[in-house]
């Protein structure tokens, strides 16, 4: 029946029957095989490496957050954030850790208001965990490309155990053991830097002090 179409239809009839396939294939059938196997075999990460304490979703390892005490007035939408003292505080986020607003903050190295930033966020460190400001590691004073690390330096972990220990009236040996415990070393053994999880890190906190 075909024959007796035009030429030109009959190219357009193959090539939309091509169209079909393809779909098919590439938009239905390939991302269900992906699917599957991802969720037989890295079913964890596939869902996001959602992390869970008492049976309640507290986040994901892969995304930072902050840890933040309640506001005083719920309503008040530009009443400013406070640290929660029991925590260990992740890297500074320029978009307030929303995974929606990822992104950096743009400024350059010689940029005066990324200077004063930097400044401001040295004397807050150093005075909410009781440290000279020298003392006060790079990446407790520069937001990530993302916006969204969830690690922190074991050298800015350390530098809050102290601080966490008063806090929650733990020792300080038994909070820095704890830190110890949740450095991450270089993958492969070569890539990247040590690094520690802020989300893994303060649920096990919970569980150390619970």
């Amino acid at each position: 029946m075909a024959d007796y179409f035009p030429p030109a239809v009959r190219r357009h009839l193959s090539a939309l029957r091509m169209l079909l396939v393809l779909t098919v294939i590439t938009g239905v059938l390939y991302p269900l095989a992906v699917a599957g196997v991802a969720q037989a075999a890295f079913h964890h990460q596939a869902n996001g490496s959602v992390a869970t304490q008492n049976g309640k979703a507290v986040g994901s390892s892969l995304l930072g957050q902050n840890f933040d005490l309640p506001k005083k007035n719920p309503a008040d939408a530009d009443e400013a954030a406070r640290p929660d003292p029991e925590y260990f505080q992740p890297r500074p986020s320029a978009g307030s850790y929303d995974p929606l607003a990822s992104g950096a903050s743009n400024l350059g190295p010689n940029s005066p208001d990324l200077v004063k930033a930097i400044e401001q966020r040295r004397k807050d460190v150093a005075a909410f965990d009781g440290v000279a400001p020298r003392d006060v590691p790079a990446d407790a004073l520069t937001a990530s490309g993302s916006g969204l690390d969830p690690d922190i330096s074991p050298a800015y972990a350390y530098e809050q155990a102290d601080r966490v220990a008063t806090a929650r009236g733990l020792s300080p040996a038994r909070v820095r053991q704890l830190v110890a415990d949740h450095v991450h070393g270089r993958d492969l053994g070569f890539l990247g830097e040590p690094r520690v999880n802020v989300l893994d890190l303060n649920r096990a906190l919970n569980g150390l002090s619970g």
